[in-house]
Order: C-alpha cells, then structure tokens, then sequence
C-alpha cells in the first residue's frame, strides 16, 4: 500500500512538471513571437526611414542642382550685360573721338 501511494505521488509530481513545463514552453513561444513581431516592426520602420532619408537626398541634390543652373545663368547674364557695356563705351568713346577730330 505504501508503495502505491508513493507511486501516485510520483506520477502526480510527474503529470505536475510536465503540465508546469508545458506552460513555460507555451510563455516563451508567445514571447520570442512577440519579440520577432517587434523586431520585424522596428526593421519595417527603418527601411522606411532611410528610404525617406534617401529621399531628402535626393530632393537636396536636385536643389543644389538648379541653384548652380540658376546661379549659372545669372553669371552668364552678368558676362553678357558687362560685354554689352563695354561694346557701348567703346562707341561712345570712339564717336566723341570723332566728334572731337572733326571740330
């Protein structure tokens, strides 16, 4: 008799660990789930961020881009206005040249 009630002692600590152990396993696969969902989260979001870094970068090259056109076509408007009035004082000086040689 003294056996049998060790026995069911036994197989009722057996059948409690395996139930305990049961439970654990079942706590961490719900956690190292949740832990790879929040990774896969967390890279999700920094792909996007550097695709929206990428981006900014772009749209910076792009500005830098048309200020040096612009600044380009500016510099080249200022050659040309300079060129004109160099050509003008030329002709303003080589007509009173003129006027003067023949007074």
């Amino acid at each position: 008799m003294r056996k049998i009630v060790i026995t069911a002692a036994a197989a009722a600590a057996a059948l409690s660990l395996a139930a305990c152990s049961e439970q654990t396993q079942d706590a961490t696969e719900a956690a190292a789930t949740s832990a790879a969902d929040d990774i896969s989260d967390l890279a999700t979001d920094a792909g996007d961020a550097i695709d929206a870094a990428g981006d900014a970068i772009g749209d910076a090259g792009d500005d830098t881009a048309d200020a040096a056109k612009d600044a380009a076509q500016d510099a080249e408007k200022t050659t040309d206005d300079i060129a004109a009035d160099a050509e003008q004082a030329a002709k303003d000086t080589e007509a009173e040249l003129d006027n003067g040689n023949t007074n």
